[in-house]
């Protein structure tokens, strides 16, 4: 293979193993939520901090934080209260949007806590440089290591959007069917009504004999 297009490979598969980094502020008193689509067996580690924008000083009690992570049926993966930092990893049992929750206290005035929040999932919750470390490889050699791993993981992402995109058409198969339904019954019942009409303006016409 040409040097050129191995590298092409690698920046191609280094594109799918971007993180998830943000940092966002938190008024007291508010809640934000973050999800993430992971699909079942997926690996998923996360890390966040409250910024300490007074270096030197501990962090006031006011920028503790409360933080969940629960799945799409609602179980718990991780729960810390009153922490200024923490994280979690754990490897997903069931498939749909997990959310990451932020809570902090009320403080009058009130007040924003500035937060770090890393997210990653599948190919990039990996630390690939233990990886290269413990096995004393070149880099060429991690970066071929991370592409198979992307490729798997693009692999079963098409097959996990493949099972999605059936169980969208058999919700819209079912749903045609029940407004198919639903309009004979409407028609059924417009018929019904119109011919109730006629029976009765008939009836009224011959007692009045003006038929």
């Amino acid at each position: 293979m040409p040097k050129w297009s191995l590298m092409g490979l690698i920046l191609f598969g280094l594109m799918f193993n971007v993180a998830d980094f943000m940092r966002f502020d938190l008024i007291s008193g508010s809640t934000k939520c973050i999800s993430d689509d992971i699909k079942t067996n997926s690996m998923t580690v996360g890390k966040y901090s409250v910024v300490n924008l007074n270096e030197g000083v501990p962090i006031p009690d006011s920028h503790m934080l409360t933080v969940r992570v629960s799945s799409p049926r609602g179980n718990t993966y991780h729960n810390a209260d009153h922490v200024d930092s923490g994280q979690f990893a754990f490897t997903a049992v069931e498939s749909g949007d997990y959310i990451t929750c932020f809570w902090a206290p009320e403080q009058k005035p009130p007040g924003a806590v500035t937060v770090e929040f890393e997210w990653r999932s599948g190919v990039s919750s990996k630390d690939w440089s233990k990886v290269a470390k413990r096995g004393q490889i070149e880099v060429m050699e991690v970066e071929l290591k991370k592409l198979y791993d992307t490729v798997i993981s693009i692999h079963d992402e098409m097959f996990y959007l493949r099972e999605r995109e059936e169980e969208m058409q058999k919700l819209n198969r079912a749903t045609n069917a029940k407004m198919a339904t639903f309009s004979f019954l409407s028609l059924g019942v417009c018929l019904s009504v119109a011919g109730l009409q006629l029976w009765h303006l008939k009836t009224f016409f011959e007692r009045k004999k003006l038929l």
